[in-house]
């Protein structure tokens, strides 16, 4: 990410639209179990929403510097912090009851990882278990927040085919003004 984006995404203002929209949005009416997965927290801002919800949380990041801070931050918490690349999980199959991913995918840097990534999250849950997320749809202002910086848009309009070539089933992908959610399951 970005300088802009890094701190962006560390602002009381991002954190609040977290807990007030995205997060209610995404996990509205759903039960994710009690050993969960979350995919690219970045700084943490979803994980401190999420540890509050939920029994056990693991985090995988990708950014070094951002998986240290996020693990010495959270020490002692019921969150595990993996340093690790999301497309080759370092996890055991069938392992989490549920999976999470919120506004990081369009920074995967190439549709073929991005699909890697979602089989990756489907070997790694149990049969059963839910992966829900959100990510962003394109414009001019989130184009200007990622100048020079990894921006692979997921389009809504074929990630429920995305998903499903990944082996989910159950497949919903809903789409508003400047973002999408979507919700799959393993069977």
């Amino acid at each position: 990410m970005n300088r802009f984006h890094r701190w962006f995404c560390r602002t009381a203002w991002w954190k609040k639209h977290l807990e007030s929209q995205i997060i209610p949005w995404a996990l509205e009416g759903l039960e994710l179990g009690d050993n969960v997965l979350e995919v690219g927290p970045g700084p943490g801002l979803t994980t401190d929403l999420l540890r509050q919800r939920l029994p056990r949380l693991t985090a995988i990041e990708i950014d070094p510097s951002l998986a240290d801070s996020l693990a010495l931050r959270l020490q002692g918490t019921n969150v595990k912090v993996i340093e690790g690349d999301a497309t080759a999980m370092p996890f055991a199959d069938n392992l989490f009851s549920g999976a999470v991913s919120f506004t990081m995918l369009h920074h995967v840097p190439s549709s073929v990882l991005q699909d890697r990534l979602l089989a990756e999250v489907h070997r790694v849950l149990k049969p059963g278990s839910l992966f829900v997320g959100t990510d962003s749809r394109w414009s001019i202002p989130f184009h200007l927040i990622h100048l020079k910086d990894t921006m692979v848009m997921v389009e809504p309009e074929t990630f429920a085919e995305r998903l499903e070539a990944a082996g989910f089933h159950h497949i919903s992908v809903v789409s508003a003004r400047n973002a999408f959610r979507f919700r799959a399951r393993r069977l």
